[in-house]
C-alpha cells in the first residue's frame, strides 16, 4: 500500500532535487522514482508550473547532437522551498506522534 502525493509535496522534492543542482527532466524523474511512483507526464507539467511561478528557471545544454533542457532553482523557489521544508518538519511531526507515538502530546 502507498500513500498518495500531494502536488505541494510534489512541488517541494522536485524544488530540494534541483537545489542540490541544475539537472533535466529525466534525471529528475528517476530521483523521485527511488522514492515514490510517479511518471515523467506527471512531473512536465510541475516543473513547468514551478517555471512559470518563478521558483524555477530553464537553460538548453548540448548533449549528444540535441538540447538538453536543465532546471535551476532561483531565489524565489530557495525561499519556497525553505517554508516547504519547515511544514513539512511540523507535518510529520504531528503524523509520528499519531503513528509511532512519538512525541505525543498526552
Amino acid at each position: 500500500m502507498g500513500f498518495p502525493i500531494s502536488s505541494g509535496l510534489l512541488d517541494a522534492m522536485v524544488l530540494a532535487i534541483v537545489s542540490r543542482s541544475d539537472t533535466y527532466g529525466y534525471e529528475i524523474t528517476q530521483f523521485l522514482r527511488s522514492a515514490v511512483d510517479v511518471s515523467e507526464s506527471t512531473l512536465y507539467p510541475v516543473m513547468r508550473r514551478l517555471q512559470k511561478s518563478g521558483l524555477l528557471e530553464t537553460y538548453d545544454r548540448e548533449f549528444q547532437g540535441r538540447n538538453r533542457r536543465y532546471y535551476r532553482i532561483t531565489s524565489v523557489g530557495s525561499a519556497a522551498l525553505g517554508e516547504y521544508k519547515r511544514e513539512w518538519t511540523d507535518h510529520k511531526r504531528k503524523v509520528d506522534s499519531i503513528l509511532l507515538g512519538e512525541g505525543a502530546e498526552q
